[in-house]
């Protein structure tokens, strides 16, 4: 009875996994979570304010369909001041997330049959969007020893004449990498040389620890013309429910994504968009005191990870997320990361992700988005059921 484009996605093992852990939750249970992908911190007060007071004063019809004009100048000049890079407000599209700003994205560049290379692993999502555009995914391998920075020379060799995007994810979800300036200066220019897009999904840009983001776009005026960087509200503020997300471009494109938006969500939440201004414009303290505790426990949990029988995890860059490699802990009776991940939650009521999903088998994703109380009992619990694993 379905159409086919649906019959061949793959529900979100991430969020299904994340609704597991509450339900059992909801009974009682004491579930460690180590596989949500948002903050554990809540959204700012004075962005919460700017919302109820937008609420109170009527602000809660309908609005221009790419986002309201003083919040689409404030992201652009977000992008001036913290990336180098000049937009016009009619260049910006403001949407319902960061998944939708991708996905208008995809759907206004991509034809059937047209190839877009993703660097491996990656996030679930991609792979299945590109494929509702008829599109093909071509992944590309990167690293465990080089911490899974992405290689201009790899993706070189995976350009053919089908190729039409190369995906960027930096700092990257689910391993925490932060590409190299010097790396990303290359695939620019195989981009630009190729005639081929890029979409660069920078969501989790303020999350970084070690080296710095970079926006592939910021390279110059022919790279530009052929990127749309996409970003949002979720990470860096703690806004996950608040869908607040956004994509900046060429001007044809941008005016096609708000288009397809048109008949598809229309505005997003004229009072959310509200509050996104107000982070923006507002202090950004939050955003400091959050990355420093995010460092701290990223710091706890390599260590702790590592000190585990089975199990070794390199130092994630950016992002909230370790993706360890798990594999020496496999056997007869546990023979991938889905085994893994599932016999995880039965037995220590742990929940993390398999990498099997990710395309990094092997690896699980491991989510620090969570209290230091919570990672120490979750790192316990996964010691002791490898333990009893082997006995």
């Amino acid at each position: 009875m379905l159409a086919e484009r649906v019959k061949n996605i793959s529900a979100s093992t991430t969020l299904g996994l994340n609704a597991k852990a509450k339900e059992l939750a909801a009974k009682g249970i004491d579930v460690v979570n180590l596989a949500a992908g948002e903050p554990d911190f809540d959204t700012p007060e004075n962005i919460k304010k700017a919302a109820i007071d937008a609420i109170k004063s009527g602000f809660t019809k309908y609005t221009a369909v790419a986002g309201i004009p003083e919040l689409r100048e404030a992201i652009a000049g977000k992008l001036k001041a913290e990336n180098g890079l000049d937009y016009r407000p009619e260049q910006i599209v403001v949407s319902c997330g960061g998944k939708q700003s991708l996905y208008n994205a995809f759907q206004a560049i991509c034809n059937p049959g047209d190839e877009v290379i993703v660097p491996k692993p990656y996030w679930v999502t991609y792979s299945e969007q590109i494929k509702l555009c008829g599109a093909r995914p071509v992944f590309v391998e990167t690293g465990e020893k080089e911490n899974f920075r992405l290689f201009a020379s790899k993706v070189e060799k995976a350009i053919t004449g089908r190729t039409r995007v190369i995906l960027i994810n930096s700092p990257n979800n689910p391993t925490g990498a932060v590409y190299d300036r010097d790396e990303l200066r290359k695939i620019a220019r195989i981009a630009v040389e190729n005639n081929v897009f890029v979409i660069s999904d920078e969501i989790y840009e303020h999350l970084v620890y070690e080296g710095e983001h970079v926006s592939i776009a910021s390279f110059g005026d022919e790279i530009k013309e052929r990127a749309i960087v996409s970003n949002g509200a979720s990470k860096s503020y703690s806004m996950t429910g608040w869908r607040i997300g956004w994509a900046a471009g060429p001007l044809e494109i941008m005016k096609g994504i708000g288009n397809f938006q048109s008949h598809t969500t229309s505005n997003p939440a004229s009072m959310c968009q509200k509050a996104y201004l107000a982070a923006l414009a507002g202090p950004q303290d939050s955003v400091r005191t959050m990355v420093k505790e995010f460092r701290k426990r990223r710091d706890f949990i390599v260590k702790r990870l590592n000190e585990i029988e089975g199990i070794s995890c390199t130092k994630p860059q950016g992002a909230f997320y370790v993706f360890p490699n798990v594999s020496a802990t496999f056997s007869d009776k546990m023979k991938n990361s889905m085994d893994f991940s599932m016999q995880l939650l039965e037995k220590a009521k742990v929940v993390v992700v398999p990498g099997l999903d990710f395309g990094g088998e092997g690896h699980v994703r491991i989510s620090y988005a969570c209290s230091m109380e919570c990672i120490e009992k979750g790192m316990d619990r996964i010691e002791e059921f490898l333990r009893s694993a082997k006995r």
